[in-house]
């Protein structure tokens, strides 16, 4: 039903900007570990972090997407793929890893006919009205 890749569709972002507070301490040791050259910036050193607190739960995280039949990485959902889900009788519970993409074709009538339920541990990008439509039954 849904492409579970990139491919095809708008060009899906890279990163997600997120902003972060940090006390002058840890902001201090970050930039002494940047200035001696231990990481190129701040981003570096904070994405390196990251994923190294992520590695450490690797099998925790990897037995709770199977334990809840969450899908892991891109997800897109087109006008074609909805509709094909309505002809059919059903009602898609999204729940996805990483990023859902409902294609600007959607229409908020069609999302809410299509998807029952939607929970996207990452980022959703959809047009603004499907969205505001989808609101109540995101998880």
């Amino acid at each position: 039903m849904a492409e579970t890749s990139g491919a095809g569709g708008a060009k899906t972002p890279e990163s997600e900007k997120i902003t972060i507070n940090l006390g002058p301490v840890d902001l201090g040791q970050i930039d002494l570990l940047v200035a001696e050259g231990f990481y190129a910036n701040r981003t570096d050193l904070i994405r390196t972090a990251i994923r190294n607190q992520i590695a450490r739960h690797e099998d925790q995280m990897r037995a709770t997407l199977a334990r809840r039949r969450i899908d892991l990485g891109i997800r897109r959902y087109g006008r074609a793929d909805l509709e094909r889900a309505v002809a059919a009788g059903e009602v898609l519970s999204i729940e996805v890893l990483g990023l859902v993409v409902i294609e600007a074709d959607v229409t908020p009538e069609l999302a809410l006919r299509a998807i029952g339920s939607i929970q996207v541990l990452g980022a959703l990008q959809a047009p603004p009205a499907v969205k505001a439509a989808l609101k109540p039954r995101m998880t």
